[in-house]
């Protein structure tokens, strides 16, 4: 993330990969998650005036050539936008401040914000939005030092939550941590702590990996998964399965730091494995099944980034096989392109509040 001066200040928060356990962070699980570097949003804050939120010129469209163009503008992309992700963190903010005791001074500010993150793809870009608008308010506000790292996933998550987004932890703990974390959303520590515990890996412990996505995700799931009210109902298969999914990110960290990459490509495609048997085709959609399927025609271990959208892969044959499917997302219509692992960019504070325990 990038600060700037006392007048200006403005940060980025990368788009991010969740590696291997998920989607078991919403489920006690466990998950190893790390910051995509290739995609990003940055928030920018200035003192203003009056409070200002900023619309985007794209991204918050407003004006439209005729009534048919928004409905259509409507069904494709749905009411989407920046403005309302600011809006709710501004909130979840104060008020997370106001029930602390923190004080607050009195001065206003415009935010705006910015994305290069596709849409569509489950690369976390609105939670990079609100992670990026917390770090501009923590700064302005000087209380960067009051709020811990640990509770910040939190309120990027309340702040999703304020509009209806049903998400879990994992993509904000990778987003305010930066680099490869190691996540344990064990029932002990929700319950007690209110939040996982996070542990930061060596980004040098990856192998290199690739981004698979398509240009037009239209053709995403569209069916409503029972997964979660199958979970709550004591449904046995998803609870065993969900802790199967779980322990694939206990087993990849091993593996990851003992280097070993056969097992961590099994793991990857276990992790799909289970995530397909549970959800279902139909609810994956073909498109998103396809991005899985061509890499590992070519012996690729491959899975999805998060919900669908984009998937990660790993060619452990090296470079002939990162040739190979580099031509068949070519011919498949995907865009392919090496994966830039973001380093870990807590700043100097929250590095002290964090060595401190």
């Amino acid at each position: 993330m990038e600060s700037g001066n006392s007048e200006v200040i403005e940060h980025k928060a990368y788009a991010r990969v969740g590696l291997l356990g998920n989607p078991s962070d919403v489920y006690y699980g466990n998950a190893i998650s790390f910051s995509l570097g290739n995609f990003w949003a940055s928030v920018r804050l200035e003192p203003s005036p009056d409070l200002f939120i900023s619309p985007h010129p794209t991204h918050d469209h407003v004006h439209f050539n005729s009534l048919s163009n928004l409905v259509n503008r409507l069904q494709s992309e749905g009411y989407y936008g920046g403005v309302r992700l600011l809006m709710a963190i501004c909130k979840v903010f104060h008020n997370y401040c106001k029930d602390n005791n923190i004080s607050l001074h009195e001065r206003n500010f415009k935010l705006s914000y910015d994305t290069n993150i596709p849409r569509q793809t489950g690369l976390s870009g609105s939670s990079a939005i609100v992670c990026a608008a917390l770090s501009c308010l923590l700064d302005f506000y000087n209380v960067r030092h009051l709020i811990k790292v640990e509770v910040r996933p939190n309120l990027i998550l309340n702040a999703e939550k304020e509009l209806g987004i049903v998400a879990g932890l994992q993509d904000r703990v990778a987003q305010v941590y930066g680099g490869v974390v190691y996540m344990d959303f064990g029932k002990k520590h929700m319950d007690a702590l209110g939040h996982g515990i996070y542990t930061p890996m060596d980004i040098d412990l990856l192998p290199p990996l690739h981004l698979i996505y398509a240009e037009n995700p239209s053709d995403s799931g569209k069916v409503h998964s029972t997964v979660r009210q199958r979970w709550l109902d004591d449904d046995k298969f998803i609870i065993s399965s969900m802790e199967e999914v779980a322990k694939l990110a206990v087993q990849g960290q091993k593996a990851l730091l003992g280097k070993d990459y056969v097992t961590f490509a099994e793991l990857m495609n276990r992790n799909f494995d289970l995530r397909r048997q549970m959800f279902g085709d139909e609810c994956l959609g073909a498109l998103n099944i396809e991005m899985v399927e061509v890499a590992r025609r070519v012996g690729a271990a491959s899975k999805f980034t998060g919900s669908g959208g984009a998937v990660v892969a790993f060619c452990p044959d090296g470079p002939s096989q990162v040739k190979k499917l580099e031509e068949d997302c070519q011919k498949a219509g995907f865009i392919i392109q090496p994966i830039k692992v973001m380093p870990s960019f807590l700043n100097d504070t929250d590095l002290q509040i964090l060595q401190s325990k």
